[in-house]
């Protein structure tokens, strides 16, 4: 089974921790988790990492922090092979995007979800699974995208998500790049996230879905 939870903030976020839980295939202390930070090493304020990273510990999950811009593409899989859940955290969408594709992680993370593996994003790590990551230019908080070209992201699903929409200071960025882009769009807010297993869509946590 293909399964995919996609989140706007993370276990930090309890209800999110609890829909992640139940679908974790083992007893927490048997599950492998690969906790990719890439996202947030280019990140003034990289403290929501460490906050994840202790939630994950403290359930007793084995987690390993990685950051795929060091990895080359063998080695990485190497890693993520022996991995049950690859949680992969926020930050920067477009520095997060050039070192999935150069990293390989691309062609990696594809076989690691079709064999079962369950992939967790959070806001940058849910971005890039969509058809493309045109999301992180609505909010405008910064304009460098570190030089990729190409936004299309890995198109595991066939909307944009875009993420953090409680948060007032990005709601009306929001609402403006929903009325520019072609694509569907499906809204989340912090305590909020899509479970996708097989094609499937539900949405999970608190409160009903988000429409503009």
């Amino acid at each position: 089974m293909k399964t995919l939870f996609l989140s706007s903030a993370g276990v930090r976020f309890p209800i999110v921790k609890e829909e992640l839980l139940k679908i974790l295939p083992k007893p927490l202390t048997k599950i492998k988790l690969a906790h990719i930070i890439t996202a947030s090493k280019v990140e003034d304020n990289q403290t929501f990492v460490d906050v994840d990273q202790k939630v994950l510990e403290e359930l007793g999950i084995q987690v390993e922090k990685i950051d795929i811009a060091d990895k080359k593409e063998r080695e990485l899989e190497y890693i993520l092979n022996a991995k049950d859940v690859i949680y992969v955290n926020g930050g920067n969408g477009f520095y997060l995007l050039k070192k999935v594709f150069e990293s390989g992680f691309d062609k990696i993370i594809k076989k690691l979800i079709a064999k079962g593996v369950i992939y967790v994003g959070v806001s940058a790590g849910t971005y890039i699974v969509c058809p493309t990551i045109e999301m992180s230019d609505w909010k405008k908080i910064k304009d460098n995208h570190y030089g990729l070209t190409n936004l299309e992201g890995l198109n595991l699903v066939p909307f944009l998500i875009s993420v953090h929409y409680n948060r007032e200071k990005y709601r009306e960025k929001i609402k403006e790049g929903i009325a520019k882009t072609n694509l569907p769009v499906k809204i989340l807010t912090d305590d909020q996230a899509l479970l996708i297993r097989d094609g499937n869509v539900q949405l999970v946590g608190k409160g009903d879905e988000v429409k503009v």
